[in-house]
């Protein structure tokens, strides 16, 4: 397709003529190829005169282009269209990561909030008195921390090892347990970064409905069909769609894997990534197939990101795998950071800071929820709130994002967490909002999100 660089070719593909109009106009001829990174756009004058608006309507517009990431102001040289790929990360991940200019209040990464972090500092300096780094030959886990983890593990029968965060313990159960084209049962939607360890492992996703309780036991039973090897879910907090698996419905799922005749060979991998922010109790299916289940635990979003921890407990024929296959690797998570995650996990003040931010996190979202039913009534359309984001629903993600963007809002779309083959159809009504980000803003943003959810 032809690149358009006139503002008059332009400006005839785009309908109406208010700000937010010519941005989404511009944004489809983005999303669609017809304007291609490194375009150079009209100026807004230029703009402007071929629209029959004002320069200041047309700069409005370019504002919202810019702070969702579309395009790019260079000065006097212009305005241009964003290369938003990013050469480090995997493709779905790719397409959630997208842009990383700064905005004015960016809720669109999943991320904590720093302020609600534990501080580091004291737990460091209570490890490093204990934290030998001149060893190869010490236990990969820490004997201190493998005994508080297993008084806390749900299915005792479990072995434990630590890893570097949640996809890593992912990745390297998968590594184990499946071959090419082996068949995954995975949730839609889904975190993006999931996508790409099925492709990266030459998978066959296999997708199940979820609900507010987790997946539902009949797309799941018809999934156990295609005879997977592995069910991959998030049991509390789900990304993006904040729900929570229930005691119920693990037992509900658990009955479905062990009562079908192609369920014996599955192995469920439960990443737990929210565990101590998470509002809803523990329910997970090792408790009812521990010799099916792997749990993995991650430590990111409560105590901190950077700190690429997590518990990984399964069947000690999985674990010893694992272990000895990174053993050929990193070999352990280093021990400093296990001392340092062990103070954390017994410290009386950071504790404490743990238990605040889980609070501080659900009253966001209540705070949030309320805000936008205010404004919206029967139409604020908020999935679970569990976990630091909200599932929200929109007449058209696109125009959602484009119009919070001009208000310096930043958030991702919905179709980010479905495959590329079903995101034309599936999650364009829908867009993820990092509430846990928002301290004192809730208002504000509630009241930018209902301007961008149209009348009925």
């Amino acid at each position: 397709m032809a690149t358009i660089r006139s503002a008059g070719a332009l400006s005839a593909r785009i309908d109406g003529a208010t700000p937010s109009d010519i941005a989404s106009g511009l944004a489809v001829l983005v999303a669609d190829g017809t304007l291609a990174p490194g375009d150079r756009l009209p100026t807004v004058r230029d703009m402007a005169k071929a629209m029959g608006v004002s320069p200041a309507t047309v700069s409005t517009a370019w504002q919202a282009l810019s702070g969702a990431g579309t395009i790019v102001s260079r000065g006097r040289a212009g305005s241009f269209v964003c290369d938003t790929a990013r050469r480090d990360t995997a493709p779905h991940t790719r397409r959630l990561a997208g842009h990383i200019e700064a905005t004015r209040l960016d809720l669109s990464r999943g991320t904590p909030d720093p302020r609600l972090l534990p501080h580091l500092a004291r737990a460091f300096a209570r490890a490093a008195p204990h934290a030998a780094t001149a060893s190869y030959h010490d236990d990969p886990m820490l004997p201190r921390l493998r005994r508080l983890l297993e008084e806390q593990w749900p299915a005792p029968e479990h072995s434990l090892t630590m890893v570097s965060g949640a996809l890593d313990g992912i990745d390297r159960t998968l590594q184990q347990v499946t071959r090419f084209g082996d068949r995954i049962v995975i949730e839609q939607p889904t975190f993006p970064p999931l996508y790409d360890l099925v492709d990266a492992h030459d998978l066959v996703a296999v997708p199940v409905a979820i609900d507010a309780e987790g997946i539902r036991p009949e797309s799941l039973a018809e999934a156990l069909s295609s005879r997977p090897r592995v069910i991959l879910l998030q049991p509390r907090a789900h990304n993006p769609t904040g729900a929570s698996m229930t005691p119920a419905r693990a037992a509900e799922l658990a009955e479905v894997i062990r009562s079908s005749p192609r369920g014996g060979d599955v192995i469920v991998i439960e990443d737990d990534h929210s565990g101590a922010i998470a509002q809803a109790e523990e329910a997970t299916i090792a408790t009812h197939l521990p010799d099916r289940t792997v749990l993995i635990r991650s430590f990111s979003k409560s105590h901190g990101p950077d700190l690429r921890v997590a518990a990984l407990g399964g069947p000690t024929s999985v674990v010893s795998q694992v272990e000895t296959r990174r053993s050929l690797g990193p070999w352990w998570v280093p021990r400093l950071i296990q001392h340092a995650l062990t103070e954390l996990l017994t410290d009386g003040e950071s504790i404490a800071e743990v238990s605040r931010a889980r609070a501080a996190y659900a009253s966001r979202q209540r705070r949030f929820a309320q805000a936008l039913r205010t404004r919206l009534g029967k139409r604020a359309r908020v999935g679970p709130p569990d976990g630091i984001n909200a599932w929200l629903s929109v007449d058209d993600e696109r125009d959602a994002v484009v119009s919070l963007a001009a208000a310096g809002i930043r958030v991702a779309a919905g179709s980010t967490f479905y495959p590329e083959h079903a995101a034309e159809e599936d999650g364009r009504d829908r867009i993820r909002v990092t509430v846990g980000m928002i301290a004192g803003d809730v208002d504000e943003v509630a009241q930018a999100v209902a301007r961008a959810t149209p009348a009925d």
